[in-house]
This record gives C-alpha cells, structure tokens and sequence, in this order.
C-alpha cells in the first residue's frame, strides 16, 4: 500500500500542526501545500504564470506565514487556472519514495482522492480566530479579535462556495474536531486514526 496521507481542513483547525507531527512520527515526507499559494499570492504579477514557475525554495520564504500572504493565498487559489499549475507539484510529492503527508484544502478531494488515509481536521470558527489572534500578540496583535474573527469567516466562506475544488471533507476522510483538544491530544488521535487507516 503507498503510504500517502490527505489532511484537509479550515485555517486554524491544527492540519499543519498535526500533519508535521504525523510526518516526524511515521517518517514520511510533508508538504504543506498552502505555502504553495502563500508563495505564488507572495510573489506576485500575473498569479498563473507565477504558478507555473514556482520552485521548492520559492517555499522557504521568511513572509509566507503573514496573514497577508493568508490572504493573498486565498484569493489566487480560487483560480482555476492556478490550481491547475500547482497540480504536478503536488502530484509529485505524493508519489515520493517512503511515503508522503500532504495538507491543504482539496487533497482528499483533488489532488489524493485514492490516498489511503484522510482526515478533515476543523474547529468552530470562533476557536480558529482566538489561536491566530494569540498567535499575533493577542492584547498586543495589530487587529482586534473581532476583525480576525470576520477575516476568519470571510475565508471560510470564499474556500466553501468557490467553484473549483471547494473546501469540504472527502467522503471518506475521518472528520476530527480540535475546538475543545490541546495540540497534544489531537496529534495522537490523528496518529491513530492514520496508523489504523495505513495498517502501521
């Protein structure tokens, strides 16, 4: 069976927390495929001929985890044309010798339908929004809770209804819900429900 492992879900839920502590545990290769439109929305000019060139060390950029480049990344994946461009990439990675984590927001829909363990890793928007304001200096961050909250739906709601590749859980992918679970505790019921899924 190859090892490939879909984690999908909403900003903030914990898939990037998890799927790099999947990666370490289990020894597979991890890519966080939202730093793929990070880095294209980043670069700028025309977003598909970005695309189209995008390089590995395009990845390692000290900016791609601003809530800017957040947004940017938002934006320029709602088109199909950039989405396209960015399929080999990731097509790619999960092939790769030893096994591969990919998360995102279409792997187990698009990009991994066949990987053999999914899961859709979400929390209640108001959860999603009080991690990223603490993640920017909570009393201290440069915008209220409020306005990160918005942000935080607004997102959600251009992911959920765009036309290509919305954000929803595959149909076999195991739904699991941090709102009320530390880091921790999370990893570990994702690292079963993967090692259960892949016979490990």
């Amino acid at each position: 069976m190859r090892l490939t492992v879909a984690i999908d879900g909403p900003a903030g839920a914990g898939k990037g927390t998890i799927a790099r502590a999947l990666a370490a545990r289990l020894g597979l290769g991890h890519l966080d495929t939202g730093l793929l439109y990070r880095a294209v929305g980043a670069l700028g000019g025309d977003p598909v001929a970005t695309a189209r060139a995008l390089r590995p060390e395009d990845l390692t950029r000290d900016d791609l985890r601003s809530a800017a480049a957040g947004e940017a990344a938002s934006r320029v994946a709602a088109i199909p044309e950039v989405r396209a461009a960015l399929l080999a990439f990731q097509h790619d990675f999960a092939r790769r010798d030893g096994g591969a984590i990919l998360d995102g927001r279409d792997i187990g829909t698009v990009i991994c339908p066949d990987a053999p363990a999914k899961l859709f890793v979400t929390a209640r928007p108001e959860i999603r929004a009080r991690r990223r304001w603490l993640e920017l200096g909570g009393d201290t961050a440069p915008e209220p809770f409020e306005a990160i909250l918005e942000q935080v739906r607004a997102r959600d709601a251009r992911d959920e209804t765009r036309a290509d590749a919305p954000l929803r859980p595959a149909d076999d992918a195991v739904v699991l819900d941090t709102s009320d679970l530390d880091p921790d505790t999370a990893i570990a019921r994702a690292e079963s429900i993967v090692r259960t899924r892949l016979g490990l």
